[in-house]
């Protein structure tokens, strides 16, 4: 027999789906304003003022920015700094998270402390920087990578996700023989998949999104990722114009510059579903034990 619901229910269950539509509606609504503008022409955009739905539907927003060669060199420069920086994040973290989660690591308390103490007190921009001057790594995307290579707080997230997985299935590894690095990628790492999943994620997106790091160690604007590029581009105005093959002059219009976010959000929006049901059990298995 179920359980009837009161009067009261209902009107709370009402007021929760109205207030959830309602914040649904504000965070996709400026979305869908970009979205749509980002098809419409320059004369439409400047005489019909604010509208949601063109009337006169183009690509040549999109258009330009396939034919302009500083966006598309920013958005390899992008997937560059994303796909190898979130490579190197994810390998150190899990190891290093892995390493301090064993009670038989020698001085794991200091080092745990010390881990923890970078979150409280950073080295700061200029001794990082004047770090990878002296390493000769600037205007090189290993100054990005190498700089941001291990997330401190993502360390101790992992490392308490690792100590709670149960020690009988390392015991019973080890009875068979399996020795540190088989009994990390045959047990523990599929055992960790909604862990990994998640601060792939979370490196994901850090990644993507530099900005303050390119503008401080790279000078060379052909090494420059997209967050920059957008800058120029909607902030500064950037290149005003472009010539293309047939010499024609090219604008930032406002088509072109809401195409540019769409694109730079696209990345995002189509990885996210793929990782979507580890990132859930990954952000709730990591919070039970820290």
């Amino acid at each position: 027999m179920g359980i009837r619901e009161s009067s009261i229910d209902r009107v709370f269950n009402v007021f929760v789906y109205a207030l959830v539509i309602l914040a649904a509606g504000l965070a996709l609504f400026p979305l869908f304003y970009v979205f749509s503008i980002s098809f419409s022409s320059e004369k439409e955009f400047l005489t019909r003022g604010f509208y949601l739905f063109p009337q006169e539907f183009t690509l040549d927003g999109y258009r330009y920015l396939m034919a302009h060669p500083g966006f598309t060199q920013a958005f390899r420069n992008a997937v560059i700094l994303g796909v190898v920086g979130t490579l190197i994040n994810i390998v150190f973290t899990t190891l290093m998270a892995y390493g301090l989660s064993k009670p038989w690591l020698k001085l794991r308390a200091s080092i745990n402390f010390l881990v923890f103490f970078t979150i409280l007190f950073s080295g700061g921009m200029i001794p990082t920087y004047l770090v990878a001057k002296s390493l000769h790594l600037l205007d090189s995307f290993w100054a990005i990578w190498l700089s941001s290579a291990i997330s401190a707080f993502n360390t101790i997230v992992m490392r308490g996700f690792f100590q709670s997985i149960p020690v009988e299935l390392e015991e019973s590894a080890r009875i068979d023989g399996s020795g540190e690095w088989r009994l990390l990628a045959a047990i523990i790492l599929p055992l960790s998949l909604p862990a990994i999943a998640t601060f792939t994620l979370f490196y994901f997106v850090s990644n993507w999104n530099t900005y303050f790091s390119a503008i401080l160690y790279l000078n060379d604007n052909r090494l420059m990722p997209l967050q920059v590029f957008l800058r120029q581009m909607i902030v500064e105005g950037g290149d005003t114009t472009l010539s293309n093959a047939s010499n024609l002059e090219f604008q930032y219009t406002p088509a072109a510059k809401m195409a540019a976010i769409v694109l730079t959000a696209l990345p995002l929006l189509v990885i996210y579903p793929f990782l979507q049901k580890h990132f859930n059990k990954g952000v709730l298995l990591g919070s039970v034990k820290g």
